[in-house]
């Protein structure tokens, strides 16, 4: 048996081989990187049963989905015998840059099917400059009422309805106009009405208000880089929310 000085050097020994290996760290699940891991942050807590929350508008930036519609969908704006079906027509919902200067979700636009994509890119362009508008509802809201529309200052397209004044379809029938904050952009008449009276003051063109449409400012750009011009350049009469593929 060993004595008191062999048992004290091996005991000393064997202490020695084990100082290294912690100090390497193989206590911590192999980690070999001769650092302690850091402790790990405990994630922020929700109140119980509460939501993620979702990142704002502000911070997702513009979003947009289009979408197919069905005759369902268009009670009061579509009908038999209209130029284009519920399937030529889809509908894009959107973010879209409010009057209160903060952005907004839920807008919604019914147009034709081949132009959805192209005007994704014009209002992706507008909500980049912060272009205000007030509110984006399918008229179907208004019952297809494009004078209730407009009184509610609402930006729309599809509606099956004839052109101001004529008997023939207004490009809106197919979907392939759009109107942008009617009541800051109204139809002026060639004798200088304007239906609506709390718009009245907006025929003065000078007028800088939100929302207000310049000839060749970045909203009119913004539709002309997809082929489409604005009513505000028409004679006689002047459309000043009016956007469309063939100029009418």
């Amino acid at each position: 048996m060993p004595g008191r000085g062999a048992i004290g050097t091996a005991t000393f020994l064997a202490t020695l081989l084990t100082v290294p290996l912690a100090a390497a760290g193989c206590g911590r699940g192999g980690d070999d990187s001769g650092e302690s891991a850091p402790p790990a942050t405990p994630p922020t807590a929700s109140a119980p049963g509460s939501p993620s929350p979702s990142p704002s508008p502000s911070k997702q930036g513009f979003q947009s989905t289009i979408k197919k519609v069905t005759a369902g969908d268009l009670d009061h704006s579509w009908r038999r015998g209209c130029p284009v079906s519920p399937s030529g027509l889809r509908m894009i919902e959107m973010t879209y840059w409010g009057m209160d200067d903060k952005p907004h979700t839920g807008g919604r636009l019914v147009v034709n099917a081949k132009a959805a994509d192209d005007l994704v890119k014009v209002f992706r362009k507008l909500y980049a400059m912060r272009y205000p508008i007030e509110r984006m509802q399918p008229v179907d809201k208004y019952k297809g009422s494009d004078f209730d529309s407009i009184e509610a200052n609402n930006t729309s397209a599809f509606n099956c309805r004839q052109a101001t004044g004529s008997s023939s379809f207004s490009n809106h029938a197919y979907g392939l106009a759009v109107d942008i904050n009617p009541c800051q952009n109204p139809y002026v008449y060639a004798d200088g009405r304007v239906a609506h009276k709390d718009c009245v003051k907006y025929k003065n063109r000078k007028n800088d208000d939100p929302g207000v449409i310049h000839a060749g400012d970045k909203v009119v750009k913004a539709f002309a880089s997809i082929g489409w011009s604005w009513g505000g350049t028409w004679s006689g009469a002047r459309d000043y929310q009016h956007f469309s593929s063939s100029g009418r």
